[in-house]
C-alpha cells in the first residue's frame, strides 16, 4: 500500500533533513535504540496509521512532525528528553514561520509519547501506537536487545537475560496497549505472537539456569576433579608399571628357555664323551642358573589365585574391594549387582576401593620387581660364574692336560 497520499509540504521537508542531520552528527553514539532509525519506523508508522484515520490535513501534518521531533530531546540527554524534545520542536518550527497553534500541537503530542501517560484524543492515541508500533512486529527482537544495549552503555540499567526477559512480559501484560482500531486489528496479533515467544524463551532459560545450577551443586558435592585425575593416572601408572615387569620377566623367560636349548641340543651329548668329562661341571653350574633364572621368571608373573568370593556382610562391612576381579569371579550375577548399587550410594565406598586397588596393586608391583630384582641377579652371576668355570676346565682340564 502507498503510504505516501498526500504531498509533503516545504515545512515537513525541511523538518525530516533537520532531523536526519541532528540526530546523525549531535546525538550520543550510544544510544542504540533511541536514534534515526527509531525515528524513521515511528515516521512509518505514523503515516501508515494516518492512512486508515480521516483526519483534518492540518492533523495529519501535526502527528507527522511531531513522529519526526518526538525524540530528537535525546540530544541533550535522557533525563526529561520530552521536554528537550518540546523545546528543540518550538525553536526549530519557529524559525521555520511554523503558526503558533501548530507548535502547541506538536509539543502536546510529543508529551504524548510519554511513558504512562493515558491520551485523551484520537490523535494522542496515533502517535503512542506508532510510537510502540515494533512490539506487533517482526523487528521487535532485534529493537528490544537494542534498547536492553542503550540502557546498559548509558548506565541506566543493567539487565540479565532473565530479569530482561521479564521486564518485557510485564510490560507486554501490565503496561502498554494498542488504543487505534487498526493497531488493534494489524499489530496486536503480533504482539501477542512475541509474548508468547517471551514466555517461552524464559521458561527455556529457567530450565537451562536450573540444569546449569544443578550441575554446579552436583560439581561441589563431588571431588575435585585433581582427586579423580590423581586415582585415573596412578592407577594407570601402576598398570604400566605391571605391564615392563611382566615384559622383562618373558624376555628373561626366552632367553633362558634359548640357552637351555641349545645346551640340551649341542652341549649334554657331547659329555658321554670321556674326553669331555671337564666339561660336565661347568655345564651343570651353566644350566642349574639358568633354570633358577627361568623359575624366578615364571614366579614373578605367576597370578595369584583368590577365593573369588565375597558376602553381604563384607559389603555392608565395606571391607571387600568389589574392582577387583578376584574378589567377585565365583559370585553370582544378582549378589554382584546388588553390590555394585551398595558401593555407589557411599562416594567414601568408592573411593576406599579405589584406594585398595593402588595398595594392592602397589604389593604385587612389590612383589614382581623384587623377583625380578632377584632374577636379573642371578641371571648374571650365573652367565659370569659358567664362564669363569668354563675357561677354568679349559685351561687345567681340558684335552691337552690329559
Amino acid at each position: 500500500m502507498d503510504l505516501q497520499f498526500y504531498s509533503m509540504s516545504d515545512i515537513l521537508q525541511k523538518t525530516e533533513h533537520y532531523v536526519v542531520d541532528l540526530l546523525t552528527n549531535q546525538l550520543d553514539s550510544n544510544f542504540r535504540y533511541h536514534n534515526l532509525k527509531h525515528t524513521q519506523r515511528v515516521v512509518k508508522s505514523t503515516k501508515e496509521l494516518l492512512n486508515h484515520h480521516d483526519l483534518p490535513e492540518e492533523e495529519k501534518e501535526a502527528l507527522i512532525l511531531t513522529a519526526w521531533l518526538h525524540d530528537t530531546g535525546y540530544t541533550q540527554g535522557s533525563e526529561e528528553h520530552e521536554k528537550s524534545s518540546c523545546g528543540i520542536a518550538r525553536k526549530f518550527l519557529k524559525e521555520q514561520g511554523v503558526k503558533e497553534s501548530m507548535i502547541k500541537k506538536v509539543e502536546t503530542y510529543i508529551m504524548a509519547t510519554k511513558r504512562y501517560y493515558e491520551p485523551t484524543s484520537k490523535q494522542e492515541e496515533i502517535i503512542r501506537d506508532a510510537d510502540c508500533s515494533h512490539f506487533g512486529k517482526k523487528t521487535y527482537w532485534e529493537t528490544a536487545e537494542q534498547l536492553k544495549t542503550e540502557l546498559d552503555l548509558l548506565d541506566i540499567a543493567s539487565y540479565s537475560a532473565q530479569s530482561w526477559l521479564k521486564a518485557n512480559i510485564e510490560m507486554f501484560e501490565k503496561e502498554h496497549q494498542f488504543y487505534t482500531d487498526y493497531a488493534k486489528d494489524n499489530w496486536q496479533p503480533g504482539k501477542e505472537k512475541n509474548l508468547s515467544q517471551l514466555h517461552k524463551e524464559r521458561k527455556t532459560l529457567k530450565a537451562l539456569t536450573r540444569k546449569e545450577s544443578l550441575k554446579a551443586k552436583y560439581k561441589s558435592e563431588n571431588p575435585d576433579r585433581g582427586i579423580q585425575t590423581l586415582y585415573r593416572v596412578t592407577l594407570k601408572n601402576h598398570l604400566t608399571l605391571s605391564n615392563i615387569a611382566d615384559t622383562k620377566a618373558n624376555i628373561l623367560l626366552s632367553v633362558n628357555a634359548i640357552i637351555i636349548s641349545l645346551a640340551l641340543s649341542n652341549l649334554i651329548p657331547k659329555l658321554d664323551n670321556p674326553s669331555n668329562e671337564y666339561l660336565i661341571y661347568p655345564t651343570v653350574i651353566f644350566i642349574i642358573f639358568s633354570v633358577a633364572s627361568m623359575v624366578l621368571a615364571v614366579l614373578a608373573t605367576r597370578p595369584n589365585v583368590t577365593r573369588g568370593k565375597f558376602t553381604l556382610e563384607d559389603v555392608k562391612q565395606k571391607k571387600v574391594n568389589l574392582l577387583f576381579f578376584g574378589n567377585f569371579h565365583k559370585m553370582n550375577l544378582d549378589d554382584y549387582e546388588w553390590a555394585i548399587r551398595e558401593l555407589v550410594k557411599d562416594k567414601d565406598y568408592i573411593y576406599s576401593s579405589l584406594t585398595k586397588d593402588l595398595y594392592f596393586l602397589g604389593l604385587v608391583l612389590n612383589r614382581k620387581y623384587n623377583i625380578l630384582r632377584w632374577t636379573y641377579t642371578i641371571f648374571m652371576i650365573g652367565i659370569i660364574v659358567s664362564v669363569i668355570s668354563f675357561g677354568i676346565a679349559f685351561k687345567y682340564f681340558g684335552p691337552d692336560r690329559m
